[in-house]
């Protein structure tokens, strides 16, 4: 691999660049903008003031949309699902589940879940 290839890697990596980009491609397409510049822009200004704790990072999913993920993968209606299907739910959204500390029999219950999506959608931002 050339040297170049090799530092633009790096560059990409070091500043999470891919995840970046993958993060605003999936709010493109959820909210499909007339103006998709302007969105952009206003997606990065809403990551600013979250960063500055002036407001609230933009987020893909709502409540409503996080409760009706986890009611889809509790087919059964336990109230829990496991950490396989919790990590399967996550690597869908693209967010990390490098840092999961989870046994297989844990059970994740819907407030679990719903902190653990949160906490993983504001990681997301932290590029």
């Amino acid at each position: 691999m050339a040297a170049g290839e090799e530092q633009s890697r790096e560059y990409l990596q070091r500043h999470r660049l891919p995840e970046l980009l993958h993060r605003l491609g999936a709010l493109l397409l959820f909210h499909r903008p007339e103006r998709p510049r302007e969105f952009l822009i206003q997606v990065l200004e809403r990551v600013k003031a979250g960063r500055r704790a002036e407001g609230e990072y933009p987020f893909l999913l709502d409540e409503a949309n996080v409760d009706a993920m986890f009611s889809l993968l509790d087919v059964l209606g336990q109230g829990f699902i496991r950490p396989a299907q919790y990590r399967e739910a996550l690597k869908t959204l693209g967010l990390s589940t490098e840092d999961l500390e989870l046994e297989d029999d844990d059970a994740i219950t819907l407030d679990v879940f719903k902190e653990g999506m949160k906490k993983k959608m504001l990681e997301s931002w932290s590029v």
